[in-house]
């Protein structure tokens, strides 16, 4: 299966040689990297530049302008890999928060859904030991209130380590989009959610980043609980079409 596995950066100088090099170094022959920088000034794009050259063009490079979000740069990313052929694409961080030894169990669900998933949040899976009860209280509400708001069997709505069949990208219309904090994941697994598409749930452990710092700010903690209540009627179309159950 051709893979291209999609990693945005923002000063990730420090974690990118290392999460390419794990990446690269799985049995996945068919498998390429594709950064999509958003111009980090501490001079991720350079090194992925580096990358690319070093590897034979197996990590790829796309440099945009400024700090331009999450949501865009997945599917700028998305629509690249399409491009060049990929049958499979996978979305993860590039912090090590995401096991990149569980990439081959995430290829061979897909071999039978649209969308497999790693998650925090069915039996199996868990959040970093060290978090406080708090953060992890946190992280398991926003869960909750995204799939109760909008009727997902989906356990882990927000997390960010999914691979997607070609077709299932391909199927889905990313020109209504709109969500570029985090929310997007959980804007995309609706939208999945109402096209019909299956997932499967693999369960992970979610590490806490080894390097660099977290991207997440109260802005964008805001911007994803609002968020959440407008996509039901952004979507009214396609939930007239295939309402939820």
């Amino acid at each position: 299966m051709n893979l291209t596995i999609i990693i945005p950066t923002y000063n990730e100088a420090e974690n990118l040689p290392k999460i390419s090099a794990a990446l690269l170094a799985l049995p996945l022959p068919d498998l390429n990297l594709l950064v999509v920088d958003d111009n980090s000034p501490d001079g991720t794009g350079h090194i992925a530049e580096a990358l690319k050259r070093d590897t034979g063009g197996r990590v790829q490079v796309l440099h945009r302008s400024g700090k331009m979000g999450l949501g865009s740069a997945y599917i700028q990313g998305f629509g690249t890999a399409l491009s060049r052929g990929a049958e499979a694409v996978c979305q993860m961080d590039a912090d090590f928060s995401h096991p990149v030894d569980k990439i081959p169990e995430l290829v061979q669900a897909l071999t039978k859904v649209d969308i497999a998933i790693g998650s925090r949040y069915i039996k199996g899976g868990s959040l970093d030991e060290r978090w406080p009860f708090w953060r992890k209280g946190l992280s398991a509400f926003g869960n909750f209130y995204a799939r109760t708001i909008l009727g997902l069997g989906i356990r882990d709505t927000t997390g960010g380590f999914r691979l997607y069949r070609r077709e299932a990208l391909q199927g889905m219309p990313f020109e209504r989009v709109k969500s570029n904090g985090y929310v997007f994941q959980v804007e995309t697994a609706y939208l999945a959610t109402l096209l019909g598409y299956h997932f499967k749930e693999i369960p992970i452990y979610f590490a806490e980043r080894r390097l660099g710092t977290s991207k997440m700010s109260l802005r964008i903690q805001l911007e994803a609980a609002y968020r959440v209540w407008l996509l039901p009627g952004i979507y009214a179309d396609l939930r007239k079409k295939r309402p939820l159950v």
